[in-house]
């Protein structure tokens, strides 16, 4: 059987990487994101080394129908689906007393309902094929225990991971398993961003601003992409296969449950 799998967001950091890592295993990936612009650099290059392996599809996750009409067209293209990966999301770090009802429902429709239309999107794909499959969504260290400023995107993860354990008790008669990761803190051009921030308020550089984030990590540094991609190469393939409801916490040593 082919091994396609659809990632929302995968067109740049952990996203990206997850990717490319399952084009390396063998995987035809379509990449869903709403700046197919940016999916098609990426297509191109994983094509260069792995030819007719990736393509670019538009959709905004929050919109139900885009997503749906992504997921038909990876199917259409490749024939099948193996994988679905709701990796896409969004990660404002807002004070609670600044919290406002514009961030809270953005954040909500691209993290959650991205998730929950992901997740019937692959549904209704695997049944029309006729087998099981896998689901992976994406929550957080944040959606494992409470970070200062992140009541809005932890409040999603913590969502996602109910989500996650729900779906997998719901649709394990069909054979579909649904799983999470969780990563910590990731060297993506984001989290780069938020460490200039944290320095140039403290009258810093940018290096003392990602030490802020690794000093409160067991292996006290930061994660590369590529070793969150791992993970979900995992929850992948038919080593997991006996796996559902969980949640992968790829943190280095941030929490400990």
């Amino acid at each position: 059987m082919t091994k396609v799998a659809v990632v929302t967001g995968g067109n740049q950091g952990i996203g990206q990487a997850i990717v490319e890592r399952l084009a390396d295993d063998g995987f035809k990936v379509a990449i869903v994101a709403r700046n197919t612009e940016k999916s098609r650099g990426v297509v191109d290059a994983i094509n260069k080394k792995h030819p007719d392996a990736a393509t670019a599809l538009h959709a905004d996750v929050s919109q139900r129908d885009e997503v749906f009409a992504a997921v038909q067209e990876a199917v259409r293209l490749f024939g099948d689906l193996t994988v679905l990966i709701n990796n896409a999301g969004v990660a404002p770090t807002t004070p609670i007393l600044e919290v406002d009802e514009d961030t809270l429902e953005f954040t909500q429709k691209v993290n959650v309902n991205g998730t929950v239309w992901g997740i019937q999107a692959a549904v209704k794909a695997f049944e029309e094929l006729g087998h099981g499959g896998k689901i992976i969504n994406a929550t957080s260290q944040a959606g494992i225990e409470g970070n200062p400023n992140l009541t809005v995107y932890g409040s999603t993860k913590f969502a996602i991971r109910g989500i996650t354990q729900t779906t997998a008790k719901e649709l394990a008669e069909k054979n579909i398993t649904v799983n999470a990761y969780a990563p910590g803190i990731v060297k993506t051009p984001m989290m780069f961003d938020i460490a200039h921030e944290v320095g140039q308020k403290a009258g810093k550089d940018d290096e003392w601003g990602m030490k802020q984030f690794a000093k409160d990590i067991a292996m006290q540094r930061l994660a590369d992409p590529e070793e969150i991609a791992a993970g979900v190469a995992f929850l992948a393939v038919p080593d997991s296969d006996y796996m559902t409801g969980q949640t992968l916490v790829l943190d280095g040593g941030m929490v400990f449950h």
